[in-house]
């Protein structure tokens, strides 16, 4: 055996000795993960079972190979000539060398085979095989091939560039050899046209050497987004924006090394940017926003948030570029001033939604020219948070100058009034969306205001964590009743009880959806009236943690809005028992979800449940209910026909060998135990 290693006469098969100069050395070989994208034929299985033993001196006597002599240049010229996509993903398996060798080729540096007529070029040069004349991609086009080649060729490489794959790497997965393998594997099977890279490690991370892989290799890229990659920086950045110029949308979060030189460019090359945010980058600034005014005529998005050297110079100069074309503007945590508002309000005229969060600097005379520029005709959604110069002044003004706002949230503003609110009502004249959160200054007389004053086209009217209401009888003109409320949202509002709810009940006999989220202090007084007047009928309910509510109040739900009923939520109502799921199963026959977890409800609810002729429940929470056992068991197999969700955690009664027997034959239905 020991002779045949040593044979190397003129039939030799491995001339030159192994490929692989010392098989001890790991540096030359890489492992790739089952979805890595290098593509990797399929292999025999071996028919020898038994190992075979080989000596370390054999290994390390073999001289290297040929190709592995080769100078890096040479090795490039090489591989520019491979004839596909699969060849170069093959190659790219050999090792880490081979892989970063080929992810560093430019497309138009690659060269193909193409057959065709024999021609002669003014060298007088032959071709090295009749019928055969090398065509290589430039960036002047395809030379040495006809028109028909060239047609060919073209529509080839179309359906190779799409851009419709999308990779993610996150924490230990983002390297640079997955780039790389990305790169070249994703080349000859759709284009790569969407990345993201999150938490890359600072030590082995991603670098620049990475997203030029992805630069040079993959020109369909449109969507890129870099989390918490601390190693790249304006290098990484210029490269993408010199070989994917179909780049659309770019998302920076957390990426100290990034300046605005690599925004610099990225404006240049990139024209069809539509779509930029940068939080948390502290070395982008107002330079970079301005370049980007000027060039990307196509930005309609831009998201700016913690970025310290942002100011008042760049919004105006990103806002007043002649090219503008803004429709979404959302800034955050910014040392902006009431400048950056004005300038808003006078060159805003395309926008249409505006996100304020958070602008610690910005007064009331912010909002007040703002809403007095007279340029936010377009406005259709502002959403505001933790902004202290909102005040009843500016909220009027904004209310006034924006007269086709149709979504209005406020949060955290704590010197509003109700003053502020009901003028602001009154001048939003096609407001349709109203929420508040955390706004304490708000009481029953500004709710009940909006109410009254809304201009008839208000439909969804939200509270929460709102700590100013108080259960206070007084009375209202029910002719100025707001028909075309159609939601009511009220989430921990403490002090709103039974009147507040009956007053609702007969100003909006619209309501069709209505949730009432840990209102302690409401019972069924206070909740029939509303159920009553609710003349379109009743589709989606939700009273969790509404702890005093008792059946009665479901029965009638029940009863009166049973053909309505799609969504019914009584988690927490611990006064609820079984004749209120009997009331649903003989009225409720378009119920599609249920929830009573934390309820007093027992096996016999369950049953009466299975028992409906309509009944047709696809999502079930029994979640907390101590009373259901094993006797259970039947009854849900019987509703398990139709479900895709089942809560049942914290059932105590419920043994674990009845949930391994549900989770056997529900095998259709999602089982939360």
């Amino acid at each position: 055996m020991s002779k045949l290693f040593e044979f190397s006469g003129d039939l030799s098969f491995c001339l030159g000795g192994s490929i692989y100069p010392n098989p001890k050395d790991s540096s030359h070989f890489f492992s790739l993960c089952h979805h890595a994208d290098i593509y990797l034929p399929p292999r025999k299985r071996s028919r020898i079972e038994a190992p075979l033993l080989f000596s370390e001196e054999i290994f390390e006597e073999q001289l290297p190979a040929s190709i592995e002599v080769l100078p890096d240049e040479c090795l490039f010229e090489v591989f520019r000539h491979l004839p596909g996509g699969e060849e170069r993903s093959i190659c790219a398996c050999v090792s880490k060398k081979w892989l970063m060798l080929l992810s560093s080729i430019h497309g138009d540096e690659i060269c193909t085979k193409k057959s065709t007529q024999s021609l002669e070029t003014e060298e007088n040069s032959s071709p090295s095989k009749p019928g055969e004349t090398l065509a290589c991609n430039t960036k002047d086009g395809l030379v040495g091939s006809n028109d028909n080649e060239v047609e060919a060729e073209a529509v080839d490489r179309e359906i190779e560039s799409d851009g419709y794959l999308s990779r993610c790497l996150e924490g230990k997965k983002a390297t640079d050899i997955r780039l790389a393998a990305i790169a070249i594997g994703t080349g000859h099977r759709g284009g790569l046209g969407k990345l993201s890279i999150r938490g890359s490690h600072s030590s082995s991370g991603v670098t620049n050497l990475g997203l030029r892989a992805i630069a040079r290799c993959c020109p369909s890229l449109r969507v890129l987004s870099l989390w918490n990659v601390s190693s790249v920086g304006d290098e990484g950045l210029y490269e993408i924006a010199k070989g994917c110029p179909l780049l659309e949308k770019l998302d920076l979060c957390q990426c100290p090394a990034i300046s605005d030189k690599a925004l610099l460019a990225i404006a240049k090359n990139c024209p069809n940017l539509t779509a930029l945010t940068i939080e948390s980058c502290s070395n982008i600034g107002n330079g970079s926003l301005q370049a980007v005014g000027s060039y990307c005529r196509n930005l309609t998005s831009v998201s700016i948030k913690k970025c310290s050297l942002v100011g008042d110079q760049g919004i105006a100069s990103l806002l007043s570029s002649a090219s503008c074309s803004l429709t979404t503007l959302k800034l955050q945590a910014l040392t902006i001033s009431d400048v950056s508002l004005a300038v808003i309000g006078h060159y805003g005229k395309a926008v249409t939604d505006l996100v304020f969060c958070g602008l610690e600097n910005v007064s009331e005379r912010g909002f007040w020219v703002m809403g007095n520029g007279q340029g936010l005709q377009k406005l259709r959604s502002i959403t505001i948070t933790s902004c202290q110069g909102v005040t009843d002044v500016g909220l009027e003004a904004v209310g006034k100058g924006c007269p086709n706002l149709k979504k209005f949230c406020l949060r955290k503003c704590a010197f509003l009034t109700d003053n502020g609110l009901v003028a602001f009502a009154k001048a939003a004249v096609s407001l349709e969306s109203l929420q508040l959160e955390e706004c304490h200054r708000i009481t029953q007389c500004g709710f009940f205001g909006v109410l009254v004053n809304c201009g008839g086209k208000l439909k969804a009217l939200g509270l929460a964590n709102c700590l100013g209401f108080k259960d206070l009888v007084f009375r209202f003109p029910l002719m100025a009743c707001c028909t075309s409320l159609h939601t009511l949202s009220i989430h921990n509002c403490p002090g709103f009880g039974n009147f507040g709810l009956t007053m609702v009940g007969k100003l909006c006999p619209q309501l069709q959806h209505v949730d009432l989220n840990g209102l302690n202090g409401i019972t069924d007084e206070g909740l029939l009236p509303l159920i009553e007047n609710c003349e379109a009928g009743l589709s989606k309910v939700s009273l969790s943690g509404c702890v005093n509510l008792t059946d009665k109040v479901v029965s009638v739900i029940a009863k009166l809005h049973g053909v309505t009923l799609e969504e019914l939520n009584l988690d927490g109502c611990k006064y609820v028992t079984d004749s209120s799921l009997v009331a649903v199963a003989e009225n409720c026959s378009f119920l599609r979800e249920l929830d009573v977890s934390k309820s007093a409800i027992s096996d016999f609810g369950v049953a009466a449940l299975a028992c409906a002729a309509k009944l047709n429940l696809q999502i079930l929470s029994l979640s907390g209910c101590s009373f259901i056992s094993d006797k259970s068991f039947p009854y849900l197999m019987k509703l398990g026909r139709t479900l895709v969700g089942l809560n049942i955690q914290n059932c105590s009664a419920i043994s674990s060998s009845m949930v391994d027997l549900l989770v056997e034959h529900l095998w259709r239905c999602d089982i939360l135990s």
